[in-house]
């Protein structure tokens, strides 16, 4: 059943997911300063982040336009997601809005999205920018090459990136390696191929290019499950870069985390190597910053009673 009109303007932008999404940065901003930022800076940081993460978004639905309607004329479309389950998914594709409006409803999220950026550091209208040139790079490569999933992992680390420009204008090149390779690894084996493998059949049909096509199933799961496993090692190194003592305990529920979230579904989509698991993998994955992010506002939680 449709909803309102708002409803799909939501849809366009999976509002869902990117929801999920902005606890990415969120993390990363606490990890990186070790405390809560002042309130002033986490309210405008999430404007802004819900923000860029909504026009992008709907972006990427825009640039898609036409793949997805292809989808939807041969078979409705590949099986959805629970974090982006909704019969008005995809909304330009099944007519449901038109693309004046959701070129207007993206610019308008893009242009709130470029002041918020450069009212937290103006380098981040540059993190922005560059994020949406890769996006589109990244919709522009469908038909080209299956190393596109290397875009979408850059574009997925560029959130994390401006939020710790956010708590820290200079931040040290080399530290930021490991969260951003941490990130990006996230993004490989827990999103972008697992969604590629699920839409396997609707994607070789539109002449896409991706890892599942391009080396198979098979490959595609060690690629999935190797990229989990170095996701979840790294894990537990990354709370090393936090000025909070996080310690040992931190560490290892952070290795849990990754291996509840990312590695069973992981394992367990190579061996059956079933479209819907593939699916499950997709949706367990996106909640693997928000358990991150709920995990370290307890300890800062704690180490704040107890400092006090």
């Amino acid at each position: 059943m449709s909803g309102g009109p708002l409803s799909r303007f939501f849809a366009l932008s999976r509002t869902t997911h990117g929801l999920l999404d902005i606890a990415a940065p969120a993390y990363c901003a606490l990890l990186w300063l070790g405390a809560l930022p002042q309130w002033e800076t986490i309210l405008l940081s999430l404007a802004t982040a819900f923000a860029a993460y909504t026009s992008v978004y709907a972006l990427n639905d825009l640039l898609g336009i036409q793949c997805d309607r292809e989808k939807f004329l041969r078979a409705g479309g590949s099986p959805g997601y629970a974090v982006e389950s909704s019969a008005e998914r995809h909304p330009l594709a099944q007519g449901l809005l038109s693309v004046r409006s959701g070129v207007l409803w993206m610019a308008t999220w893009f242009a709130l999205a470029l002041i918020g950026s450069y009212l937290l550091n103006p380098v981040i209208v540059i993190v922005l920018l560059a994020a949406t040139a890769l996006e589109l790079l990244y919709c522009r490569l469908l038909r080209v090459t299956h190393l596109r999933t290397l875009v979408s992992g850059l574009v997925k680390t560029s959130g994390p990136l401006a939020a710790i420009l956010v708590v820290d204008p200079r931040p040290s090149p080399f530290v930021l390696l490991l969260p951003i390779a941490w990130l990006f690894l996230w993004e490989i084996g827990g999103q972008n191929i697992p969604s590629d493998l699920n839409y396997t059949a609707d994607d070789r049909t539109a002449g896409a290019k991706t890892i599942p096509i391009r080396f198979g199933s098979e490959t595609a799961g060690i690629i999935i499950v190797a990229a989990l496993a170095l996701t979840v090692f790294a894990s537990g190194f990354v709370p090393l870069i936090s000025p909070a003592r996080l310690g040992v305990l931190y560490g290892l529920l952070s290795v849990l985390l990754g291996c509840v979230l990312l590695l069973l579904p992981a394992l367990r989509l190579y061996r059956r190597k079933e479209g819907a698991l593939a699916a499950r993998l997709f949706d367990s994955a996106s909640y693997y910053p928000l358990a991150h992010f709920a995990l370290i506002s307890a300890f800062l939680a704690a180490e704040g009673l107890m400092g006090g």
